[in-house]
């Protein structure tokens, strides 16, 4: 069953494709055959600039995690062989804290609808019963509605298209880049065995290049939401970062 066919979720889904439409037309006059491909970025900053506050509210929860991660190395020394004691005392650690061992995890649930919905309008051949015309809309003579692998895979890519691709794929791959160096977990080895941090590090900076590779596959209108919301997400993280920094050991 395709849950976006669901009426109340179509609905929702057609309403967001007629605003896209309106954009598109609004920005035609100013970026002219690239009306569409600006609308898909201008579209994905406004839901990234409403979703503002979910991240402010992970920023203070990672924050909260690391103030209290001293504190829960102990208590897992200290009760390693009863793990009900462990969870007693953990839970008790939190409630003296006036923290939750979940804060930040309900926004962030909170913000995947609207997310599933707009990433929907990128990718969809089909919205509400009718063809999603923004896939048929080019940036520089190429489809919105091709992606990478279908291009190559059908013959009809051209050195336009892989240079569009390549640049949007190259946005990413920097961006991922940037936000491994800037991120890297702090592995604390004073109890953790050094296979374990050294191996969650790496796992961590492998994923921040997952989304490259998913471009490849989804249309490039897709592929340019994947793009505006990775770099987004790093100067967000960047600002949040300096603005509730994480307690220092």
């Amino acid at each position: 069953m395709d849950l976006y066919a669901f009426p109340p979720i179509a609905a929702i889904l057609d309403g967001a494709y007629a605003l896209l439409m309106q954009l598109i037309a609004l920005l035609e006059p100013v970026a002219g055959t690239a009306a569409a491909a600006a609308s898909v970025i201008l579209l994905t900053l406004l839901v990234r600039a409403a979703l503002i506050p979910v991240g402010i509210s992970q920023a203070k929860a990672e924050r909260t995690r690391s103030r209290l991660a001293p504190k829960l190395r102990e208590l897992q020394k200290r009760h390693k062989r009863d793990p009900e004691r462990l969870q007693r005392e953990t839970m008790k650690l939190y409630a003296d804290e006036k923290a939750s061992p979940f804060a930040g995890c309900l926004p962030m649930l909170a913000q995947a609808p609207v997310v599933a919905i707009v990433y929907a309008l990128f990718l969809h051949p089909a919205i509400a019963g009718h063809a999603n015309s923004l896939l048929t809309e080019q940036l520089w003579g190429v489809p919105l509605g091709l992606s990478a692998i279908g291009a190559a895979t059908s013959g009809t890519a051209t050195l336009v298209t892989a240079g569009v691709f390549a640049g949007v794929i190259a946005v990413i791959v920097v961006v991922a880049e940037l936000t491994r160096r800037a991120f890297r977990p702090q592995i604390d080895g004073s109890d953790a065995s050094p296979l374990a941090g050294a191996g969650m590090a790496r796992v961590a900076g492998i994923l921040q290049f997952t989304t490259a590779v998913f471009a490849l596959f989804v249309p490039l209108a897709a592929a340019l939401y994947l793009a505006t919301t990775v770099a987004w997400t790093l100067v967000q993280r960047i600002v949040l970062r300096r603005r509730h920094p994480l307690a220092t050991a």
